[in-house]
């Protein structure tokens, strides 16, 4: 089993969810973050002062897919969908997962990510 981790900007949130389940890919998690890479957020002026703002608003999609070919089906998704070209666009992360249970069934690993009966 494969971890899918995307850190995206805020206004690709729905591409990237369209395009996620185009491919047939469920059991997604997204959350708000906050986080900076290589642009370090921006300045602004805020009441006559320059304000430096670091950490920007960002999505995360946690995605746990059963083999390397769905992992490589959410990476093009993702990679497609979050594409702006300018810097921000963000990171994908792939993690091996060693163990995953169904709390209701009991049900483990790939049986425990895959649809329920």
């Amino acid at each position: 089993m494969i971890k899918v981790e995307a850190i995206i900007r805020e206004e690709a949130l729905e591409d990237v969810k369209e395009a996620l389940v185009a491919e047939d890919i469920r059991g997604i998690t997204v959350s708000q973050v906050m986080g900076c890479g290589t642009q370090m957020g921006y300045t602004q002026l805020v009441r006559g002062s320059k304000v430096s703002t670091t950490m920007l608003p960002k999505i995360k999609f946690e995605i746990v897919v059963s083999t390397p070919e769905w992992a490589e089906r959410a990476i093009g998704a993702i990679r497609k969908a979050a594409y702006s070209g300018q810097p921000g666009d963000g990171k994908i992360f792939c993690y091996q997962i060693d163990r995953a249970i169904r709390i209701r069934t009991g049900e483990q690993d790939v049986d425990a990510i895959t649809p329920a009966s």
